[in-house]
């Protein structure tokens, strides 16, 4: 910090060394004469020599008498709204720093009313009238968003940072640094729910927490390029959460299986071997995309010819004896694919032209098809039919959790021609739970490499996967739903479901497209930070919204090895030290290849 003004009043006795003398030099206290040596001057008859000037404002005057630390760093020449604009003070004395410690975009500065102290984020620093030679001093000028306020309680207890400003700073009011008791104070752990996650990057003894339920409750999105630390870093908010909320639900889309290791024996790990999702859940435009697709003649014929078999088919198995008025071909009750077989039978034999048949016939053969795939098994099991739906739900919701809060659904295995589907699946089982529970389980869906499944181009993604996820994002607060959305190119996303993400996890950015996009979905008073994007190192990251107190950026604690997500970067150097002689190697590749297995 830079030395105080000359003239300041310090809260301690003056030294003894100097007395002032009668022009105002100084000359020692003590001397000797010819009269003999003299008596020093005491404390209290020294005084400060008078002069003309007033003396700089350094924070020594404050509303309640004390003592404000931090130098003053300059003025305020503009206010607008929440963007106040300082003038900063020339450097002061022999071999002074250029500008004051702290005085960097994204750091902390206050400023003193007579009912509370104001707390700025530097935004921007600029010269708008370089110096004319170099005699002349240069105007700096540092742009602040207001962040909050301390205002002390009328009873005289400890002030504590709030989020808003109630009065705003005055033209000329002096602008101080902000020391550690300050960032302690605006960082400080709320007095709710919370959970915590690194350091601030400011001071890294001050722990940095989320707020719990403001985060889960209004959605959140983590994002950052490949290596930036973006898997690690859901992988630890998740941790830090459930180690304090064990009875927790989780349902995380895992498309690469990079998240196994992660939880341990604390996650329900489901793939394709174990997985159970029969196509009866599936609703009409679901499973049109897996038996009907794109490659059809006729597919709105097919499609309708296998809606109103599908209807038909589920009447049929619900028997005489329930109530099906109410039943839709969207409606998740079990059917046999063997009576679906025999009700196109019966209306293709009804036909008497052939070329009629052909639609029937297509649906008969894809529906072959996908019962013979064993790919498929996960959904279109054997002969055997059963209404397990209250058992399939249990198991991927965790209920009852039983010392497994987390469900991690591997997609890594599911084919690619209907992962969508089965996405859009989950998605939409995950709301219509939490609808028909009557918000009575909170559940949290994470949704890795989200851009493949929501993207902003209608032709790249099934447009019902799109809709599920939007549905969640707009509605999924008012029943218990929330949506973590991960993803290294938020620029290929649907920006309406990033939109309702009220707290972002920005991490590393190297693509402007990518940069533009998160600072369209972040307030103004996070514009600042923004600019840190591209050079933030990794596990460093700037976050904004409602499950911080303020925006910040913060370096995420380390995660243990054995916790760490599998997706670091395959190291060349090393595995090429080695030959792999062995042939059985390639041999059960081949095997696991052809038998789909991992």
């Amino acid at each position: 910090m830079n030395a105080p003004s000359e003239g300041l009043v310090l809260d301690r006795e003056p030294e003894q060394t100097e007395a002032p003398d009668e022009d105002g030099t100084r000359e020692p206290a003590a001397r000797e004469d010819q009269d003999g040596p003299e008596t020093p001057e005491t404390p209290e008859a020294s005084e400060p020599p008078e002069t003309s000037e007033k003396p700089a404002d350094t924070g020594t005057a404050h509303m309640d008498g004390q003592i404000p630390h931090g130098n003053r760093i300059g003025r305020v020449i503009s206010v607008l709204g929440s963007q106040v604009l300082i003038l900063l003070d020339d450097p002061v004395g022999p071999g002074a720093a250029t500008e004051p410690i702290g005085i960097q975009i994204g750091g902390l500065v206050k400023m003193h009313t007579s009912e509370s102290t104001i707390f700025g984020i530097i935004s921007g620093m600029n010269v708008p009238i370089p110096a004319k030679d170099e005699e002349s001093s240069e105007m700096k000028v540092v742009e602040l968003e207001l962040l909050g306020e301390s205002v002390i309680p009328p009873n005289g207890d400890m002030a504590t940072f709030q989020r808003g400003v109630s009065v705003s700073p005055s033209l000329g009011d002096s602008v101080f640094e902000a020391v550690q008791e300050d960032l302690a104070q605006v960082y400080a752990k709320p007095a709710v729910s919370t959970a915590r996650i690194g350091t601030v990057h400011q001071d890294r003894s001050l722990p940095a927490f989320v707020i719990t339920d403001d985060l889960l409750g209004k959605h959140f999105a983590v994002l950052g390029t490949t290596g930036s630390g973006k898997s690690c870093a859901v992988a630890l908010i998740l941790r830090a959460i459930l180690s304090r909320h064990e009875n927790g639900h989780v349902v995380m889309l895992d498309p690469h299986n990079e998240y196994a290791p992660v939880f341990g024996d604390s996650a329900e790990i489901l793939d394709p071997d174990n997985l159970q999702l029969p196509y009866w859940l599936l609703n009409y435009e679901e499973i049109v995309e897996i038996v009907v697709g794109g490659a059809s003649d006729s597919p709105e014929v097919e499609a309708s010819i296998l809606g109103e078999a599908i209807l038909e088919a589920k009447r049929e198995f619900a028997g005489e004896g329930n109530d099906a008025r109410y039943m839709t071909v969207d409606t998740p009750v079990p059917y046999r694919l063997g009576e679906l077989t025999r009700i196109l039978d019966d209306r293709m034999g009804k036909l008497e032209r052939a070329e009629s048949t052909r639609p029937y016939v297509n649906l008969k053969s894809r529906l072959q098809k996908l019962q013979s795939d064993r790919r498929f098994a996960f959904m279109f099991p054997g002969i055997t039919v059963h209404d397990n739906m209250a058992a399939i739900l249990s198991r991927i919701f965790r209920i009852p959790v039983d010392g497994k809060p987390v469900t991690i659904l591997d997609l890594s295995a599911v084919p690619s021609e209907i992962l969508n589907v089965v996405v859009s699946l989950l998605c939409r089982m995950t709301f219509d739970f939490a609808l028909w529970s009557e918000r009575s389980l909170p559940i949290l869906l994470v949704c890795e490499e989200a851009h493949r499944y929501a993207p902003m181009n209608t032709a790249l993604g099934f447009e019902p996967t799109k809709r599920a996820l939007s549905r969640i994002a707009k509605e999924g607060r008012k029943y218990g739903v929330s949506l973590c959305v991960v993803s290294q190119r938020p620029s290929e996303l649907e920006p309406g479901i990033l939109s309702q993400c009220n707290t972002v996890f920005a991490l590393r950015l190297s693509n402007q497209k990518d940069q533009d996009f998160v600072r369209g979905a972040m307030s103004e008073s996070s514009f600042g930070l923004l600019e840190f994007l591209p050079s933030l190192r990794n596990a460093e990251a700037i976050v904004v919204g409602e499950g911080v107190t303020v925006p910040v950026r913060l370096c995420f604690d380390d995660l243990p090895a054995d916790h760490r997500p599998l997706s670091g970067t395959a190291s060349f150097s090393t595995a090429w030290q080695n030959d792999i002689a062995d042939d059985s190697f390639v041999e059960d590749v081949v095997n696991r290849w052809r038998n789909q297995r991992r």
